[in-house]
């Protein structure tokens, strides 16, 4: 997650099928379920994001076994399946859904190119830092915010075009800085082939946000909490059976062994390495449907891409990643580009709610 497994979009006002718990639930409760969320998200994030390196940094060299990993622990996701179940009558209420053979179709091609989109982040982050790596993740704002106004029909204001170009500068200050730390052994070349397929895969995601968005809105046309959910396991479903494939087709399963065997902290480290950066990963996706399902999706892509920050200064502590005054200043850049798309979903959301109001008002008149 980079941002991988990062926040599938739903409309707030469109989510239906609320269990009623919730709706019982005291101020502090929900208060309690939502900083439960954003410590998954944030903490699940990060620490999937330095296993994975602390994977390669150890001797660990399969491309395809650092993306099976992340999406391969997808059955954990149905733990909350099963704990907030949506209620049937929001269900039996909402438009019928689309045939089940266009919802295979798209959970097949949605999962394929979660695939390929977890692939290039596997070789983003054999090549690049973990704090670097995650600096070039948050052009993914900047991304969404162009595939959503061709795809989404979303506006393209002053504020989003000051966010992307804030954000592509912050990438392209990553890109020039000669003085980049690398991992120990990667040469420039590398480095460049490291940057280019992070920077393409934050791109694929992003697109795959919009194309999630669309099939919610003009294929499904049911945003419940349980569809939403069912999607990210089906996704990862299709997505880790290609990933297996992938292992198997490219020769690497025959590696693996050997890599175990060569790995610098032991084979039992190894096994557990790769077990709790999918358990991670899985870990995150929790908290980033929690979120959506609690709040909007708007604050969960919000709180996602505010841990892209926490990750380069957690790499500072774990593996002394070098902070250079470039890099601090592309971080800065970039949290600049995204305080300015925040404030503009800010803004969008204040002009719904005040619609809503008004709607409401018009509707409590009495007739003349």
């Amino acid at each position: 997650m980079s941002g991988n497994q990062e926040p599938i979009l739903v409309k707030e006002e469109s989510v239906v099928g609320l269990p009623i718990p919730l709706l019982k639930l005291k101020s502090w409760q929900w208060w309690v379920l939502v900083s439960v969320n954003i410590f998954f998200l944030i903490g699940g994030q990060a620490a999937s994001v330095l296993l994975g390196r602390f994977y390669y940094d150890q001797g660990g060299n399969s491309k395809w076994m650092a993306t099976l990993v992340q999406t391969a622990a997808f059955p954990i996701l149905y733990i909350p399946l099963l704990l907030l179940p949506s209620s049937s009558s929001a269900e039996s209420s909402s438009e019928p859904a689309c045939s089940l053979k266009y919802i295979v179709l798209i959970y097949v091609l949605l999962g394929v190119i979660i695939a390929g989109d977890n692939m290039l982040y596997s070789v983003g982050l054999l090549y690049l830092s973990a704090s670097t790596y995650s600096l070039i993740c948050a052009t993914q704002l900047a991304f969404n915010a162009v595939f959503s106004y061709f795809i989404n029909a979303q506006k393209f204001t002053a504020l989003i075009l000051n966010s992307v170009v804030l954000l592509s500068f912050s990438a392209a200050l990553i890109a020039l800085n000669d003085d980049a730390d690398t991992p120990a052994g990667v040469p420039r070349s590398k480095y460049i082939v490291g940057f280019v397929c992070t920077l393409a895969a934050s791109a694929l995601y992003s697109l795959l946000l919009s194309l999630m968005q669309f099939s919610f809105e003009k294929i499904l046309k049911r945003e419940t909490f349980s569809v939403v959910l069912e999607m990210q396991i089906y996704t990862s479903l299709v997505a880790t059976c290609v990933s297996v494939i992938g292992l198997f087709a490219s020769g690497e399963w025959r590696t693996l062994h050997g890599e175990m065997e060569g790995y610098h902290k032991g084979q039992a480290s190894y096994v557990l390495t790769l077990v709790w950066t999918a358990v991670t990963w899985q870990v995150c996706s929790v908290g980033v449907v929690g979120l959506i399902f609690l709040v909007t999706s708007l604050f969960s892509n919000v709180i996602s891409t505010l841990s892209l920050a926490v990750t380069p200064l957690a790499a500072l502590v774990v593996f002394r990643d070098k902070m250079s005054g470039v890099k601090v200043m592309a971080m800065l850049i970039a949290l600049w580009g995204f305080a300015s798309y925040v404030y503009q979903n800010h803004i969008d959301e204040l002009k719904v709610r005040r619609a809503r109001q008004q709607a409401q008002a018009r509707r409590v008149e009495p007739p003349c």
